[in-house]
């Protein structure tokens, strides 16, 4: 970088400088924000994976009337837990998203029970249903965590 003859930083040079360091500060803030959304919405994802893996299951069942009945539940179940979080991060308040949250937590534990049945139904299938099972499980307790933080946290404002 060079002065003029007033001593004075070379304006054009200045500006180029400027550019490139608001270029750096907008990276930066754009892959925060990135990495953000990832997290934010990674449960998202997960609750998709994990209805998607009980539509494969229930596409292995055999056509019963039994099996029926409890592939419609668990079907509808397992996607409504994923359905109901979306709705929750969009939610209108915080009351809303606790409500939406606790909803897709009680479809969490209403899957786990249709998963059991199956499974005592169709005992070929136990070993992929306990993963189903574990699975649901680990999303009921994160939904529970996330319904605790929430609740502490408006508790300490008041």
């Amino acid at each position: 970088m060079w002065k003029n003859y007033r001593g004075r930083y070379n304006k054009q040079e200045t500006r180029y400088k400027q550019i490139q360091r608001y270029k750096v500060q907008e990276t930066n803030i754009n892959s925060k924000m990135q990495n953000n959304q990832t997290r934010k919405f990674d449960l998202e994802e997960r609750t998709t994976k994990f209805a998607i893996a009980v539509v494969r299951l229930c596409k292995k069942l055999s056509k019963n009337p039994m099996n029926d009945r409890f592939v419609g539940q668990v079907a509808g179940s397992s996607g409504s837990v994923g359905a109901n979080y979306r709705e929750a991060n969009d939610a209108l308040g915080k009351k809303d998203f606790i409500m939406r949250v606790k909803i897709s937590r009680k479809e969490a534990k209403e899957t786990i029970h249709w998963l059991e049945l199956i499974k005592e139904a169709d005992p070929e299938f136990a070993a992929e249903i306990d993963i189903l099972i574990k699975e649901a499980t680990e999303l009921k307790n994160i939904l529970s965590s996330i319904i605790d933080k929430v609740l502490n946290n408006s508790n300490k404002e008041q």
